[in-house]
């Protein structure tokens, strides 16, 4: 299907606005490290407004078949449904408590809310938005990875676990405990292997899936604040984004030991890796999306440097669509945004 025009006076207005930021703060940008550059690898496609959306917002998912975006508005307590064929929020949940994590299950065309205040996942319609079931994990469930081939759902939480949904029966079917709260975690399907963010215990954790236990612990001196990670399961590597510091570091998911590292903008809260491009996309609080490029087997290097408004730190890839999609909070006068950028390939 085709997404809709640009609407050219939103993107103009969009773009003279940066301009003016950019112009007017380079002084300042040039003493606190790189500008904006290699903006033609992630054009703006559109910009969909996100209507009374106030505070942090946290991660997203999408449902290809509707292109629909779920996304989980922290602060603002509500699920916001976009929709990027009419470039607008069809809906809005409300009544959530701090969603967090998102996931779109599409055997069963339903939504998966993980709240961080209650602890409660919520699974919705995604046709009706009807409420379905309540699975309640004591506290801070937080973000979410979806198998679709066994259809489990893991969800982080609490001050050390992670639970094992089934997303067919909407049954807690399994639970990892760990040492600290879990936050960004990837599944490595290849070696039925978690790799896991365990920032208050600086470490990164590996969990055997199968015996539903954390086997070995990695990286304990790369720096603190291990939020965000992405994965590289054919090329066998991770990426992992600290935030002390602002560092992206590389991991041989075979020996556990740092690749390479590479400077990264400040307050990193989301990776992806885009195998198809062979490049690694961070959304980064600091006011920026950094592109990086794999030119060898182990040598990544920074391409882009895409400017955005401060606090956007939560985004998605979407390769399928061709697409890069970025959570701009409200502030300063501006209503929150969901900013779509097409790749570049």
């Amino acid at each position: 299907m085709c997404i809709p025009t640009v609407n050219k006076e939103i993107i103009m207005k969009y773009n003279l606005c940066r301009l003016f930021i950019f112009f007017s703060l380079y002084s300042f940008t040039a003493c606190k490290g790189q500008g904006t550059f290699g903006e033609n690898y992630l054009p703006v496609k559109k910009v969909i407004p996100l209507p009374g959306v106030m505070g942090r917002i946290d991660h997203m998912d999408v449902n290809l078949k509707d292109q629909v975006i779920y996304i989980g508005a922290l602060e603002n307590n509500t699920l916001e449904a976009v929709s990027l064929k009419v470039g607008k929020v069809i809906h809005s949940i409300a009544g959530l408590d701090e969603p967090q994590g998102v996931c779109y299950i599409p055997q069963t065309d339903e939504i998966f809310v993980a709240n961080g205040g209650s602890g409660d996942c919520y699974f919705y319609h995604a046709a009706n938005f009807k409420k379905i079931s309540t699975i309640h994990l004591g506290s801070d469930a937080d973000d979410v990875r979806y198998d679709s081939t066994t259809q489990r759902i893991y969800v982080a939480y609490g001050s050390g676990g992670i639970a094992i949904i089934d997303a067919r029966n909407h049954d807690k079917v399994g639970d990892i405990k760990l040492p600290s709260h879990p936050e960004g975690f990837q599944i490595d399907k290849r070696n039925g292997l978690l790799y896991v963010n365990l920032p208050k215990s600086n470490v990164i954790g590996v969990v055997d899936i199968s015996k539903l236990k954390l086997v070995s612990e990695w990286n304990k001196n790369d720096g603190r604040g291990n939020f965000p990670m992405a994965i590289d399961s054919e090329g066998n590597k991770f990426f992992v984004g600290y935030r002390h510091p602002a560092t992206l570091v590389i991991i041989d998911t075979k020996t556990g030991k740092r690749i390479a590292a590479e400077k990264l903008t400040d307050d990193a809260d989301d990776l992806f890796y885009d195998d198809g491009n062979n490049r690694l996309y961070a959304s980064c609080g600091g006011g920026y999306v950094n592109i990086f490029q794999l030119l060898g087997e182990n040598h990544f290097k920074q391409i882009a440097n895409v400017s955005t408004r401060k606090g956007a730190r939560t985004s998605l890839l979407i390769p399928s669509l061709n697409l890069f999609v970025v959570c701009e909070p409200a502030n300063s006068g501006h209503e929150a945004d969901l900013m779509v950028y097409k790749i570049d390939r």
